[in-house]
């Protein structure tokens, strides 16, 4: 991700973050790469989260099988933590929204603007598997 992609998106996930008490919204890819941060979080902090998140996306779509439907389709991922809330979403192909927020956010709030910002976006959010992974230059 370059900062050109930073910027043409970020100020888009800096709006999923006008319900009081959300913090931070990062968009990444299924690969764990950051493409966009809202203000607020640098980019260090946000390519760590990034790669964490992705993994967090993996073993959750691998738990299907727990809801009796190995083949459902992940959806969304919570973490709840004493103070606050992760929330995780696809965003297209390959490519998810993470939101955090404080303990005492209106949760529904939070996902329905999640939600409103994928569909706004469309085929901004869509991260298409990299090309050229592993090839030397």
């Amino acid at each position: 991700m370059n900062e050109t992609s930073n910027d043409r998106l970020g100020w888009m996930l800096d709006d999923a973050l006008a319900v009081p008490g959300a913090r931070h919204a990062i968009l990444l890819s299924a690969d764990g790469m950051l493409r966009a941060h809202s203000r607020g979080i640098s980019r260090d902090e946000s390519e760590r989260q990034a790669a964490a998140l992705a993994g967090l996306q993996s073993i959750s779509r691998s738990t299907a099988e727990f809801c009796d439907h190995p083949d459902t389709a992940w959806r969304q991922t919570l973490i709840e933590f004493v103070d606050g809330f992760v929330f995780l979403v696809a965003a297209g192909p390959g490519a998810y929204l993470a939101v955090s927020a404080a303990a005492d956010v209106d949760m529904e709030a939070v996902t329905f603007r999640m939600h409103k910002l994928v569909d706004r976006l469309g085929k901004e959010l869509t991260s298409p598997p990299r090309q050229d992974v592993g090839r030397t230059a």
